[in-house]
């Protein structure tokens, strides 16, 4: 009895229709539904792999919350371990914290004879508390370690948060005296480091270069370091935004616009002391923000 041919065109002609050898008729490879070709509810699909990728405002493409958190947490990691080798008390100091605001908040829950309705409350606020001590400890340990090597001060000023453009070394020497320039709502923050007789002619030579294009705009200057009228490396981010806010957003990004016409060469100053590589600058930007 001769067997009749299929007419069956659904599936593409080729290799591209066919499924490995011995598979069951029907079927693709793992049993998956070729591109294109209706589902269940007889609407077709779309491959991942055609799907163009969502962008974000700065035209990159999008990163989902798990990813973020992932790399956050990857990044914490690295800083408590980085942390605790300079630190060997840490957690025991997070542990103190975390018994003391937990205990705290419970024995109040007790009192108002409401035990079980203060432990969430209790056990959020002792980690909270036990965050913070981290954060405060871990920034302490990387200014301890960059304290005194050229470029420490450009690390502090890149680390701010806010809207502030650092140009790290934007005038400097052999003895790697190094001004940094600032620019934020306060205006411009010339920032020196180094020798402070060095420093000072640096920064008077750095105001007249930039006077022109300025204009009134207010000019600060800062020497960092422990002498009279310095100002120390732990205080700086404070001691910059803390200044008065002397310009508008849309001022800001005209002036930025005009200083970037300044140009010029720029010493061989480095641009921050960062020993360890990436992980000083995960301790600074990461975790002290939290």
């Amino acid at each position: 009895m001769a067997r009749s041919r299929s007419t069956d065109t659904s599936a593409p002609a080729g290799a591209a229709g066919r499924g490995p050898a011995g598979a069951p008729p029907g079927r693709g490879s793992k049993g998956s539904t070729a591109v294109g070709a209706p589902d269940a509810t007889g609407k077709g699909r779309r491959s991942k792999a055609g799907k163009a990728p969502k962008l974000g405002k700065d035209g990159q493409p999008k990163v989902s919350r798990l990813t973020k958190l992932k790399r956050q947490a990857g990044m914490i990691r690295q800083a408590y371990s980085m942390t605790y080798k300079n630190d060997p008390k840490l957690p025991w100091v997070m542990l103190i914290a975390f018994v003391a605001v937990a205990g705290v908040v419970e024995l109040v829950g007790i009192l108002l004879s409401s035990p079980f309705l203060f432990l969430p409350f209790a056990v959020l606020l002792g980690l909270l508390a036990a965050l913070i001590i981290f954060g405060r400890r871990a920034q302490g340990s990387a200014y301890r370690q960059v304290e005194g090597r050229p470029g420490a001060a450009s690390w502090v000023l890149e680390g701010m948060r806010g809207d502030w453009r650092v140009s790290s070394g934007v005038a400097g020497n052999r003895e790697l005296d190094s001004v940094h320039r600032v620019l934020g709502r306060p205006g411009i923050v010339l920032v020196g480091e180094g020798d402070p007789q060095r420093v000072r002619g640096l920064i008077a030579a750095e105001k007249r270069r930039i006077a022109k294009v300025v204009g009134e705009t207010p000019i600060y200057d800062v020497t960092v370091g422990d002498g009279e009228g310095q100002v120390p490396l732990k205080k700086l981010s404070a001691h910059v935004m803390k200044l008065p806010r002397n310009l508008s957003g849309g001022e800001v990004n005209a002036l930025g616009k005009r200083m970037s016409a300044l140009g010029g060469p720029r010493p061989p100053v480095p641009g921050g002391p960062l020993p360890g590589g990436r992980q000083m600058s995960v301790s600074q930007r990461q975790v002290r923000r939290r």
